[in-house]
Parts: structure tokens; sequence; C-alpha cells
């Protein structure tokens, strides 16, 4: 076997390999006023679905959210962060967005880390609640 086809088949082996380790991760939270810190007076309520392609670290998210006290003024994913525990912003969702919310970003690894291990939170924010009205933690899916 000459060197050339020994080195094509290694290198065959090694790009299937590493596409056998990709795979597409599902996310889900539900939010509320409840999980706001401090908790929220609001009715508002919302749901985000996600999907994390680990190949091209492309996290693509869908984020719904009706009943608030007024019109959504900006949205964000925040982390890391545990349920109860505020955290800086790791992905905003714009300003003044409207519901249904749809995006896509690229991660780091660092932030793939802590979205797997459950430590992001999506919420919602208006006039009434600057700092937030209603939130979710975002888990994965199994």
């Amino acid at each position: 076997m000459s060197i050339k086809l020994v080195g094509a088949a290694i290198a065959l082996s090694l790009f299937a390999a590493g596409a056998a380790h990709a795979a597409t991760l599902s996310f889900a939270a539900s939010m509320n006023a409840a999980q706001e810190v401090p908790p929220k007076a609001s009715a508002g309520t919302g749901d985000m679905v996600g999907q994390l392609d680990t190949a091209t670290k492309t996290f693509t998210y869908t984020v719904t959210f009706q009943g608030l006290t007024g019109p959504a003024t900006m949205a964000h994913f925040h982390g890391p962060a545990a349920p109860g525990v505020n955290a800086g912003v790791e992905v905003p969702l714009g300003m003044a967005p409207t519901s249904p919310i749809h995006g896509m970003k690229m991660l780091t690894d660092v932030q793939i880390s802590d979205l797997e291990a459950g430590k992001w939170y999506v919420n919602v924010h208006t006039a009434a609640n600057p700092g937030g009205e209603i939130r979710g933690q975002v888990l994965p899916k199994k």
C-alpha cells in the first residue's frame, strides 16, 4: 500500500471519528415571573426551545412569551448561573422583541459547557420590570 493511500485512510478514519462525536443537543426552558430574582408579580409566561449543533457550535433557538405587563423591552440568555442566581448577558435577543424570537448564535467552548451544565437562563424584560419580568432555566432535554 502506498504512503498516499495510508495517509488518505488515516485522514478518512479521523474525519469519521470526528463526525461520530458530533451531535445535536436539545434544550428547553419554561419561563414565569416566580423564577425572576427577586420574583415579580406578573401573569406572564413563556417558553424556549433550542438546539446545539456540536460540530458547528451553533445554538438555534425560539423564544415565545405572552401575558406580560407591557411590551417586551429586551430579552437575553444569561449565565453562568444556577436557579435563583443572577448573571451577566451571554446572548442578547434584541431590543423591543416580539414573540416569537427566532435566532442562532455560534457559541464558545465555555458557553457550550455552561449551557450543557444547565447554567444558562433566558428572560424577558418590560418597562414595569426592567431587570426582567419572566425567567426560565435552560435545561438539556433528555
